[in-house]
């Protein structure tokens, strides 16, 4: 082949080849086209493979066949009770009619802008007839039934299906949630005040109970110990009365000698006594008292 000749072939290959990729086109699985001519839709590809369309007169779009998720941004709602809350919410549609979406919104962007403003406003109209208790509450879902139902039949006219529209959390204002908390501290001091004051009255009448019992028990030991204290000098006294019926004289003996050891204590101790008292009366020799005429004169030991 001349040079000539493939001088001539080479743009005919690239053109050939421009015209092949502006010709066909590939739809995935997960994609659904529009062909388009001069921006008005003429006809809607939804099963995958290779399609083709006019070159230069004719385009394509191509759109999600998969289930999409939607994350509304945080709103505020009021609820019938004028309770405010912060409702962050999100959902879960797919394209359904692809040729009425593309006339109603043209993309997914402007799509999901639509999306959020209708799901906002179902969740204002439906959360708005409740109270706050029962959004926590189980009737919760029967809610989320009724708003998924509400923005499903908005959603149709952009030919999407909605799946479910779900509440990811609920949670009450800033300046709220506050005030909130420091009531719930406020009833927690409160009723901690009354656990201590209950606590105390417990405590009081538990040393109360003690301190009697402590009081009876003394007085019933201290009655016993009198009441055998009692006894025993009695029976001491009859002891000491039978010994001094049998032997006056050595109960006299053994009297002296307890009054002699606890009178004559020590080295320094003096006594002054008459000569002829009884106290020396067992000082003489063999048994007899030793009398003098002398004066009374101290007595050492």
């Amino acid at each position: 082949m001349s040079e000539k000749a493939l001088k001539f072939l080479g743009p005919v290959i690239i053109l050939l080849g421009f015209l092949g990729y502006s010709t066909f086109f590939t739809v995935s699985e997960v994609q659904q086209a529009i062909v388009l001519q001069f921006g008005d839709p003429k006809r809607i590809v939804q099963k995958a493979g290779l399609n083709y369309k006019i070159p230069f007169i004719q385009n394509t779009v191509f759109l999600d066949t998969r289930i999409l998720n939607l994350d509304a941004p945080p709103e505020e709602v009021i609820a019938s009770d004028q309770k405010r809350l912060i409702v962050d919410a999100f959902a879960r549609f797919q394209i359904k009619d692809p040729l009425q979406f593309y006339i109603s919104v043209g993309n997914e962007r402007v799509a999901r802008s639509r999306l959020s403003t209708i799901v906002n406003a179902r969740i204002r109209g439906v959360l708005g007839k409740e109270e706050l208790a029962t959004l926590v509450s189980k009737d919760r879902a029967r809610l989320m039934d009724q708003i998924t139902k509400d923005v499903n039949t908005e959603a149709e006219k952009l030919g999407i299906r909605i799946i479910d529209v779900r509440i990811k959390r609920a949670d009450l204002p800033q300046a709220n949630s506050e005030a909130i908390y420091r009531r719930m501290q406020t009833e927690r001091q409160r009723e901690a005040k009354e656990f201590r004051a209950e606590g105390a009255e417990i405590a009081q009448t538990v040393r109360s109970t003690a301190d009697k019992e402590v009081t009876i028990i003394l007085a019933e030991a201290n009655k016993k110990s009198q009441i055998l204290k009692g006894e025993g000098d009695g029976q001491r006294n009859k002891i000491f009365a039978d010994a001094f019926g049998k032997d006056p004289s050595f109960f006299s003996f053994y009297r002296s000698m307890q009054s002699y050891e606890k009178s004559l204590i020590g080295k320094d101790t003096s006594l002054i006594l008459s000569p002829d008292s009884d106290f020396f009366k067992y000082f003489g020799k063999s048994g007899t008292n030793r009398r003098s005429s002398a004066p009374s004169t101290p007595v050492k030991k």
